[in-house]
């Protein structure tokens, strides 16, 4: 095993340095760029966007701009963003706990909802839940994720705190006798605009909406994984001679099959570690998140590269790192499995 996890980390290096390659080739394909916002502006010539890229250093060509970074990368020195002038290290740190604050919590909220459902779905198949949830899943995989955040959003921080709805003229805010009152849950950012030490129930109630939005997409794609896998273990002979034996059917499910239904669950799970850490991009977006999802957004637009380049290669590593973890993960969880 020691070996497999030596020549996969060897394996690596390589492949980030092509990674990179073409990220930064097609990055700098992209249309627009740092100085693209300045262009429509009448009091700037030529000459000024010349000398401002000068100064960022885009009049070279792509392949000295590609050596100049990856030389300051692997001295420690990711660069400066061309938008704010801040080192791009410093913004995504910045953002990273944000990010994993959100993620973290949309994850196992995920887990939590997805896996039992899955379970009781598979154990009674074809019974009236299992349609039931068999529908919703497919609901929430095929709903866009960025207009389901609106709606959230409408219900939540416009409906249910409107004195008077706009389409029946009933006052929603009656309902809990409250006629000019905050937000039931606020719709964007993750602390109240000018809160210097927000409260523990301030920052749950700007998480409750992303969250829900992150849990409910993602519970559909889980529970049908979840559902999958005791299927094709329920029905195996191992688990007919458990029950021959008379062991309790709670026992049966819970101590035999839903060990074995649960090792590539797992290893779907090592792999979808890696948007921990690189945030959702419209969830982020649509309830203004400071996270690493809006940071990549805003960069996106500015044409930010070196925050960009920043970005994009820590989340290549990290699926390349959570890959060889799964991978480990496997292996210690199903002992047919060997590398050496």
């Amino acid at each position: 095993m020691t070996n497999y996890i030596i020549r996969r980390l060897l394996q690596a290096i390589p492949l980030l340095i092509v990674i990179s390659m073409i990220v930064f080739l097609l990055i700098s394909l992209a249309p627009g760029g740092p100085t693209s916002a300045f262009e429509e502006n009448p009091n700037l010539t030529a000459e000024d966007i010349a000398r401002l890229e000068a100064q960022l250093g885009l009049d070279a060509p792509v392949y000295e701009r590609y050596l100049t970074w990856a030389g300051k990368v692997v001295r420690g020195d990711w660069g400066y963003s061309n938008a704010t002038r801040r080192p791009v290290r410093t913004e995504i740190f910045e953002r990273l706990g944000n990010t994993i604050q959100l993620m973290s919590v949309a994850f196992l909220t995920t887990l939590i909802i997805a896996i039992p459902i899955g379970i009781i779905s598979a154990v009674r198949q074809y019974s009236l839940f299992d349609h039931i949830t068999t529908f919703l899943a497919f609901v929430g995989q095929a709903i866009p994720i960025f207009w389901f955040g609106l709606i959230l959003i409408i219900i939540f921080n416009v409906w249910l705190n409107n004195p008077v709805s706009p389409s029946t003229g009933f006052q929603l805010s009656h309902l809990w006798n409250c006629g000019d009152c905050s937000p039931l849950m606020p719709g964007g950012g993750m602390t109240p605009y000018g809160a210097e030490n927000p409260t523990l129930s301030q920052r749950i109630q700007h998480m409750f909406l992303p969250v829900i939005m992150l849990a409910l997409f993602g519970a559909g794609t889980y529970t049908r994984y979840m559902r999958g896998q005791m299927l094709e273990v329920i029905h195996l002979d191992y688990i007919r001679t458990a029950r021959a034996k008379g062991l309790n059917e709670r026992k049966v499910i819970t101590s035999h099959a839903l060990k074995n239904a649960l090792t590539p669950i797992i290893t779907i799970i090592a792999l979808e570690l890696p948007a921990l850490f690189g945030g959702a991009l419209f969830t982020e977006t649509i309830f203004s998140w400071p996270g690493m999802g809006r940071l990549f957004y805003r960069s996106a637009q500015r044409g930010d590269y070196p925050m960009l380049m920043g970005i994009i290669m820590i989340n290549a590593v990290l699926i390349i790192f959570f890959n060889l973890v799964a991978d480990v993960m496997y292996a210690f969880l199903d002992p047919r499995v060997r590398y050496d």
